[in-house]
């Protein structure tokens, strides 16, 4: 049996797909080679300082919203944040970051790194903790390249895939699943073809249930209900 594919959109800078990580983590753990998790990003801070400062200027401002998602992360026991969230610093999008983690992840795709290192998948977490527990203005091409090094990636490759031009072709496929998914939420994962989605903050146990049922019922079989 084929391994049941999943897209999994996500933005660098989303509360929500920051804590929600473990939960990847444990679906990969469970599953293992019966599901294949496709990573893609959604710009849902591609224009971030901007975009809070109108949403929440009757809230507080960008105080009001790290009050809010200071709010959100006292709820889960398993992630850490600054207390200045958002306030400090608040980077100028999160397109930037997923234009440099998708030149990351064409290392993998070329084997020019190792891939038992999965190499995205840790460069993506790096980011999110760099931003939400130290500050770190990912945004900034300086501060990405210096997590890159800190995870032993070589920089002039990664440089050769923004270059090239191909980075931005896998950034620009992102955004036309966006569009043919009408994906607005981050995190959202998509099922079955885009037949079953589930979006936002959605617990562990619901999204085991929609993988046993897709295990249990394949894709294309007939089924009563």
């Amino acid at each position: 049996m084929e391994p049941i594919r999943i897209f999994y959109f996500s933005d660098v800078l989303c509360v929500w797909a920051y804590i929600a990580q473990i939960r990847l983590d444990e679906l990969k753990t469970t599953f293992e080679d019966k599901i294949a998790i496709a990573h893609h990003f959604v710009p849902v801070f591609g224009v971030a300082r901007e975009k809070l400062e109108n949403r929440w200027r009757e809230r507080g401002g960008l105080q009001g919203y790290s009050d809010h998602v200071q709010g959100v992360a006292k709820k889960f026991d398993h992630i850490s944040l600054h207390p200045d969230i958002w306030t400090k610093i608040t980077p100028f999008s999160s397109t930037s970051c997923h234009l440099f983690l998708h030149a990351i992840q064409l290392l993998e795709t070329k084997d020019l790194v190792e891939p038992t290192q999965q190499v995205f998948e840790k460069a993506t977490w790096a980011f999110r903790e760099a931003f939400f527990t130290q500050l770190a203005d990912v945004s900034d091409r300086k501060v990405q390249f210096g997590i890159a090094e800190e995870l032993g990636l070589p920089i002039a490759a990664i440089e050769a895939q923004i270059d090239s031009g191909e980075a931005y072709a896998k950034l620009s496929q992102d955004f036309e699943l966006v569009k043919e998914h009408t994906v607005t939420v981050s995190p959202t994962l998509i099922f079955n073809e885009g037949r079953q989605r589930l979006n936002g903050n959605v617990g562990y146990r619901v999204i085991e249930a929609n993988i046993r049922e897709l295990l249990h019922n394949p894709p294309g079989e007939q089924s009563w209900c």
